[in-house]
């Protein structure tokens, strides 16, 4: 094992020592004997780290890995941290899982040492979305609370998202004073992983009327549904925990027409139909479009393994079914919510909106437009949950959301939400409809007034440590040699989260950003286009976004200024991209 370092190898020695089980040991033999490097190098040359998401990887054994001693010790750690910080009450926890291989099992550690520890577990007895997840922590009081998911990741990984108690997932400081108290324990012995029963009780399906009566007060259009009660709707699940409370809440709303796609409709870890289980990839959402081509559909819904993200495909004005992507998705929510309200005169001055630094400026135009105010956050939703709960009291939280196609509307949870979202979006479609409309011609309208915004995401994936050091190479290089213009148009503004700093490259003033440190950077152009280059913190990928605006004068116009955006777009992302 000559190109193992002698830390990878010493962490290899600890996992073959007997506080391991033998299966794992004898894997790890395994791995040896066939001499497999890259594969022990990439399972053992560190710990998984919290991300944007929580804690997150491929299963299988080794300390960067998903599997019974990684999830036992944050599980550990994070007893720990809440131990020491209440001492005088009594700790209680929600647990929760989705579909994926190992995710039942794994929530049922998670329970045993959190009980073990005389921590008050909430366990749900069956697999449901993470919002519920969320709703649940807060309902039932909770300090804390995990989610056993991988969200829209390939079937090889599983992960750990843990959530403080207002719901919303760690951030800062508390996230890494876990991660602290998880580096404390040295040792398998440290972990308690015998449970005492009395100290779980399990969460059964009466918890979703409860979840489902909240939503349904938050909404706007009752008499547009009860008119357009028969609007077609086509819902996948995707293998995932959707189908547990999706179609429950879309009947509850008033929807009668909800037809679902049966091949997916079975909670299944191997995403038997799919590459990949994520709405935000053709692939995945094509079984739902043939179903919404076959019963001749208003809406196609679809929502990832744990229900937290959801895609949409509406007929365009050739009578075709277009996906959307997660920008025009976020920027009809706002629309609706915000002019409905107003026109309800609904709308106060504390009134506000949110959407991260890499979404669409299109949905600050429609804030702006109403007059509420648009806060801008780093990338993940728990920085908008964050900032719902900071802002609890003083301002009113209406609408949120980010381009990886994750939304909320209200506030009673503190995570991106698609159970609540596939409501709204078919509320949406009905009030509409109930006014001769679509929402692709809503889009176009959207589009007319506020300028053309176009978006693209470009993901690029690189895998275990040597593309790990890839990607924070790539990185490095943009802040060394900052491109001076993209596709011949000059970089006029450069903001550098890492360093929470920027520069007017024409003034050459440099200002301060008011956001907590995060690896992005992005470039904006004189003609006000957005690049922004960040390395996910779920996933071995760093991603590239662009953002392009045109004028629309007409809706006539709308293929020739797309393929002139399109053109735009691929010219800067080949300048941008250097691999």
């Amino acid at each position: 094992m000559k190109n193992i370092d002698s830390a990878t190898q010493e962490r290899i020695k600890q996992w073959l020592s007997d506080e391991y089980d033998q299966e794992t040991i004898e894997k790890i033999k395994a791995l040896q004997n066939a001499n497999n490097e890259n594969e022990l190098i990439d399972a053992f040359y560190k710990d998984l780290a919290f991300g944007t998401g929580g804690l997150r990887g491929v299963m299988g054994i080794g300390p960067n890995r998903i599997n019974k001693y990684t999830v036992g010790k944050a599980t550990q750690g994070l007893a720990n941290f809440l131990l020491n910080n209440n001492t005088n009450e009594e700790v209680r926890v929600a647990v929760s899982y989705d579909s994926r291989n190992n995710s039942k099992e794994f929530a049922k550690l998670v329970a045993n040492v959190f009980s073990a520890n005389n921590i008050k577990v909430f366990l749900f007895n069956e697999l449901r979305p993470t919002p519920m997840l969320s709703f649940a922590i807060r309902h039932f009081r909770c300090h804390s609370g995990v989610m056993l998911t991988a969200s829209h990741n390939p079937k090889e990984y599983n992960g750990y998202k843990a959530y403080w108690s207002d719901g919303c997932q760690l951030v800062a400081p508390q996230d890494q004073q876990v991660i602290d108290e998880v580096n404390k324990i040295k040792s398998v012995k440290d972990i308690k992983f015998t449970p005492i029963a009395s100290n779980i009780t399990l969460v059964d399906e009466k918890f979703d009327n409860i979840y489902i009566e909240a939503n349904k007060k938050l909404s706007l259009s009752p008499k547009e549904i009860a008119n357009q009660k028969d609007l077609k709707i086509v819902y996948s699940s995707i293998h995932g925990t959707g189908i547990s409370i999706v179609p429950a809440m879309l009947k509850s709303w008033g929807f009668n027409q909800v037809h679902l796609v049966e091949e997916q409709a079975t909670p299944d870890g191997n995403f038997p139909t799919v590459k990949y289980p994520n709405p935000e990839e053709e692939d995945a959402m094509q079984m739902a479009i043939n179903k919404g081509a076959e019963v001749d559909a208003d809406i196609v819904l679809a929502t990832d393994p744990d229900a937290d993200r959801v895609g949409l495909a509406v007929k365009n004005s050739k009578g075709a079914f277009q996906l959307l992507n997660g920008n025009q998705i976020g920027s009809l929510l706002t629309h609706y919510i915000l002019s409905v309200k107003h026109d309800l005169k609904d709308l106060k001055p504390n009134d506000y909106i949110v959407l991260t630094i890499v979404t669409s400026n299109l949905i600050a135009d429609i804030a702006n437009k109403f007059n509420v105010k648009a806060y801008h956050t780093l990338t993940g939703f728990k920085y908008i949950g964050n900032l719902i709960t900071s802002l609890l009291g003083k301002e009113q939280f209406l609408v949120g959301g980010e381009e990886s196609y994750g939304y909320l509307i209200g506030d009673l949870v503190r995570d991106k939400d698609a159970v609540n979202s596939c409501a709204f979006i078919a509320e949406m479609a009905a009030y509409y409809k109930d006014k001769g409309k679509s929402l692709f011609d809503i889009l176009l309208e959207l589009y007319t007034e506020h300028g053309f915004y176009h978006e693209k995401l470009i993901s690029l994936t690189k895998e275990g440590k040597s593309g790990s050091e890839e990607i924070e190479k790539m990185m490095e290089n943009l802040r060394a040699d900052s491109p001076k213009e993209l596709f011949g148009i000059q970089v006029q503004e450069v903001r550098d989260y890492l360093n929470q700093s920027g520069e007017n490259l024409i003034t050459k003033e440099k200002f301060q950003l008011d956001l907590p440190q995060s690896n992005v950077l992005q470039f904006l152009t004189v003609d006000g286009d957005i690049i922004s280059a960040r390395p996910s913190g779920t996933e071995p990928k760093i991603k590239f976004y662009c953002s392009v605006k045109n004028k629309l004068d007409t809706i006539e116009n709308y293929s020739k200024v797309l393929g002139e955006l399109e053109n735009k777009i691929k010219g800067i992302m080949q300048d941008i991209i250097k691999e």
